[in-house]
């Protein structure tokens, strides 16, 4: 897992589609642009054409609302060969210049890291091989998902690299909170939502909730300093699809720029050897839970708490990800000198003091 922190995340590397296509048409009249990414290709995968075993526990009668809304989540884990599409499909500015669609292209095995009645862990790990490479496959922490059962609060996004924690105010009752966790464990946002559940699929449905520019749109894009937006995640026999439903707002004024549309298709594979993948987690989940630890202790200390940076666009995981490349490598794992060493970085690196006067989203409040 050689100079990781430098790649960081999916996006920095900017792959392309197995092949470019197109979501939607433009308008007529307008020229259709070719969708941002770059040009690496994987290696051809083998699709699960059999619905999952994790599917068919998920589909059993007489199943609690609870229980069975918890099968769904884990239903999320598993291998996969996943593609990312972005769309911008309105302009609210006439002026604004038509931006390119995003597209790439990953493998990942998506881990149950943790496991209760009431609180579910997924953390994505990319292992990605490259046509012309493929002795050589990238091996990456991705995003952390955290699913609580009714929970009675969550950390927000404010804008301004600025997180609070929020009270649920009321209905409560049968949701669950999806927070999201960027490469790091440091946050990007949480939303909440219920579980649906028909013959064909089941989906959540989030309220809408405030987040950072993610590094496509940050590393092209300066009119704009939050997205605001809904997502949708839906099971089905043969994987999963998170879809996403973001305005692009300028902070400054509350002026919304234009909406994109989002789409990543998990596609469950088989016969694709994770093994780099799982020595990875295996190596390195003890010092991420310290990781997640001190952010929880930030939280429950502050209550609301500004970064210097984003984490990728600042540079500030670095230290992280060399410490877990070092136990990857072998280092013995020392819990006591792993906290000081995080409790230090995120002293040090991360934190700011908080803007006055930022607002942002509010409590939680129910669709």
């Amino acid at each position: 897992m050689r100079a990781l922190f430098v790649a960081f995340s999916l996006f920095l590397l900017a792959p392309a589609a197995p092949a470019q296509q197109y979501i939607f048409a433009w308008p007529a009249g307008e020229a259709m642009l070719k969708p941002r990414g770059g040009t690496t290709r994987g290696v051809p995968v083998t699709l699960d054409k059999e619905p999952s075993e994790a599917w068919r526990r998920l589909r059993e009668p007489g199943l609690g609302a609870q229980e069975r809304d918890r099968r769904a989540i884990l239903a999320m884990a598993g291998a996969y060969r996943v593609s990312f599409d972005f769309l911008e499909v309105v302009r609210f500015d006439p002026a604004l210049k038509p931006d390119a669609p995003y597209q790439s292209w990953a493998t990942e095995y998506v881990f149950v890291a943790e496991d209760r009645p009431d609180f579910i862990a997924l953390q994505h790990i990319l292992l990605m091989r490259v046509v012309g490479k493929e002795s050589e496959p990238l091996v990456q922490r991705h995003w952390r998902q955290e699913w609580r059962y009714e929970a009675e609060e969550l950390l927000a996004y404010e804008g301004a690299n600025t997180w609070a924690v929020k009270r649920a105010q009321d209905g409560r009752r049968g949701t669950w909170t999806q927070s999201v966790l960027q490469v790091d464990d440091s946050p990007r946002y949480a939303a909440r939502g219920r579980w649906q559940h028909g013959e064909t699929n089941s989906t959540w449905i989030s309220d809408e909730t405030w987040r950072p520019l993610p590094r496509r749109e940050f590393s092209v894009r300066k009119d704009y300093q939050v997205l605001v937006g809904t997502n949708r995640h839906t099971v089905t026999p043969l994987g999963w699809v998170q879809e996403e439903n973001n305005v692009k707002l300028v902070l400054a004024d509350r002026r919304t720029l234009a909406r994109e549309y989002g789409v990543a298709r998990y596609e469950r594979i088989r016969d694709f050897d994770f093994e780099p993948a799982r020595r990875y987690f295996s190596a390195s989940e003890p010092f991420w839970a310290e990781v997640r630890a001190a952010w929880r202790e930030l939280e429950a200390r502050a209550g609301r708490f500004t970064l210097r940076a984003q984490p990728d666009q600042g540079q500030l995981f670095v230290p992280f990800f060399e410490y877990a490349g070092k136990l990857e490598d072998g280092k013995p794992f020392d819990r006591d000198e792993a906290r000081a060493f995080v409790r230090k970085t995120l002293d040090e690196r991360y934190l700011a003091p908080a803007p006055r006067g930022c607002t942002g989203s509010g409590a939680m409040r129910r669709r």
